[in-house]
């Protein structure tokens, strides 16, 4: 794999979590990140904050950039796409990771949180992307990426959390979209999924606490993906719903026990991951219940 050294990337909701294993993986090999998030001050529930974050980025090799940054707001998504581009001279990576989610039906979802949920992965994604695309043109090899799933039109999927599939699937539908209108300017656009649960903070508080946490996979096995598609030449490879495993699997990687929790407990799907997914050889991963087994 090639390097990041050098780039800047603008990542969403890199305070923990998968944002947090991108910035991460591209600190060492000494890039510079941009920590867009909400979190400021410790939350009781959530580990890291922007500023833990950054501590973390400058510790593997780094620069950072903590800015607090509700991405629902335009004015705020400027002026930190501004500083970035102050502190470091330019973008060259977008990560739109930050997400609300709620596994709710129609009956349990509030209005409040729909909107949440929509002004979050779907109007969000579209707006730091469109305000980063401007910058991203300036680079020489300038890429998009969203944690978003491949667009899997099956009702299994939206019949007990319609809200939220829609919301995810719009992040998805920005990857559609971009990549077409940004192909000739030489911009990838790109999405990456997991294809089991990830040991996050919404697996263990929303899917299952420790047992479910024990089935999964670490967030490091996102940000080596990540990094394995952010290094790809961006004229070449954009328009792509990527699963985790196989693109680490296609970069030459062929053990991926180390990701693994517990080793001891069988792997769990994650959603949306389409049933005709053929995982890499060696892998085996258990469906995943229905969002009301899996929340119960």
């Amino acid at each position: 794999m090639a390097s990041l050294q050098g780039k800047t990337l603008f990542i969403t909701g890199a305070s923990r979590g998968i944002g947090l294993a991108i910035a991460l993986r591209a600190a060492r090999d000494g890039a510079n990140v941009a920590i867009a998030a909400k979190t400021a001050e410790p939350h009781p529930k959530l580990q890291g904050t922007i500023y833990t974050a950054a501590e973390e980025i400058r510790a593997a090799g780094g620069r950072a950039l903590p800015l607090v940054c509700d991405i629902r707001d335009e004015a705020q998504v400027i002026a930190a796409i501004d500083q970035t581009v102050a502190e470091f001279g330019g973008i060259d990576v977008c990560v739109n990771n930050a997400s609300a989610i709620s596994l709710t039906n129609s009956q349990a979802t509030d209005m409040k949180r729909y909107d949440l949920m929509m002004g979050i992965n779907s109007r969000g994604t579209f707006m730091v992307s469109k305000y980063c695309i401007p910058h991203l043109k300036k680079s020489d090899n300038p890429h998009i990426l969203m944690l978003s799933p491949p667009l899997d039109m099956n009702v299994k999927w939206f019949e007990h959390s319609t809200a939220y599939t829609m919301a995810k699937f719009g992040m998805s539908m920005v990857v559609l979209g971009l990549s077409g209108e940004l192909k000739r300017a030489g911009i990838a656009v790109n999405a990456l999924w997991p294809r089991t649960t990830i040991a996050t903070a919404a697996v263990g508080n929303l899917l299952g606490g420790d047992a479910m946490i024990r089935c999964s996979r670490t967030p490091e096995i996102m940000g080596d993906a990540a990094h394995a598609i952010l290094t790809k030449p961006a004229r070449e490879f954009t328009g792509q719903f990527c699963i985790d495993d196989k693109v680490l699997y296609a970069a030459g990687v062929t053990d991926f026990e180390h990701y693994r929790v517990d080793p001891s407990a069988q792997l769990m799907s994650d959603f949306f991951v389409p049933d005709d997914d053929v995982p890499p050889p060696g892998v085996s991963v258990m469906p995943l219940p229905s969002v009301s087994a899996a929340k119960a």
